[in-house]
């Protein structure tokens, strides 16, 4: 009796041994196969990103090229008609013409010369080799004077200079996003201060636009780039998805700000 009373104990006690080994193995077996999946979901979550900055990055090339076929076109075939028509215009003898003639020729030759200076002005904004020969402080304070001048925005430049390009692409993204938000400064923001700056922190460049207009909110930015309408916020948020940056838009009592964070290369990397 006794003997089989310690049979029974060895029984019970194998049995709980083997149920907890089951047990433990299929615990095991489970957090491998949450981890399996949780690699795997890491895995397809990182290919989406990747296919997503591919799809961006080849929408922000292809438009980067059609604005250069177009500042050509601009340059070499609109341009080059233009000067033709200023020619034959200039070949009139003013003498000829009686006062109300020679009025509509001193307009006609202002006209043709505002908009040969427009159109150089659009093709030069569109293309980027400025930015290639200058690097892209000079480009953006090029970019300012151009389109401030003449108006009631009292506009200020403070970048950094020991930024260097490293990789031109990036620049070109920059400095499109900043293009972008200078127009929408000017068109809606009703500013009569605006200040650019820029501080290189090691391998981190911050951006800030300071205006004393109407501006954006985060929430307004994050609303309104998904709508139609705001197809040049959504521009500008392709590419700060592009250069693993950041932008975000406050406002306070003094003005509205905008600050761009970009992660850039330094001229000591390979």
């Amino acid at each position: 009796m006794g003997a089989n009373g310690t049979d029974i104990k060895y029984l019970v006690i194998v049995g709980i041994a083997v149920m907890l080994l089951l047990f433990t193995s299929f615990l095991v077996a489970l957090i491998f196969n949450q981890r399996k999946k949780l690699k795997y979901q890491q895995s397809m979550e990182k290919l989406r990103e990747q296919q997503q900055n591919q799809l961006i990055e080849a929408a922000v090339r292809s438009e980067e090229t059609e604005r250069h076929r177009i500042a050509e076109t601009l340059h070499d075939e609109v341009g080059a008609f233009l000067s033709s028509a200023k020619l034959h215009l200039l070949g009139i003898k003013e003498e000829t013409l009686d006062d109300k003639d020679k009025k509509l020729y001193e307009k006609g030759k202002e006209l043709l010369n505002d908009v040969i200076q427009k159109v150089r002005g659009i093709s030069h904004n569109l293309h980027s080799n400025i930015l290639k020969e200058f690097g892209l402080n000079e480009a953006i304070r090029h970019f300012v004077r151009k389109v401030t001048e003449g108006t009631v925005l009292n506009a200020t430049t403070a970048l950094d200079d020991n930024y260097k390009t490293v990789n031109p692409d990036d620049d070109i993204s920059m400095y499109r996003m900043v293009q972008e938000l200078i127009n929408n400064i000017l068109k809606y923001a009703k500013a009569t201060e605006f200040i650019i700056s820029s501080t290189l922190k090691g391998k981190e460049l911050d951006l800030v636009l300071f205006h004393n207009g109407d501006g954006l909110t985060q929430e307004q930015f994050e609303e309104l780039r998904y709508q139609k309408e705001g197809l040049g916020l959504k521009n500008i948020q392709n590419r700060i998805i592009l250069l693993k940056g950041m932008i975000h838009f406050t406002s306070g009592n003094e003005g509205y700000r905008i600050n761009i964070h970009i992660p850039v290369k330094s001229t000591t990397d390979e």
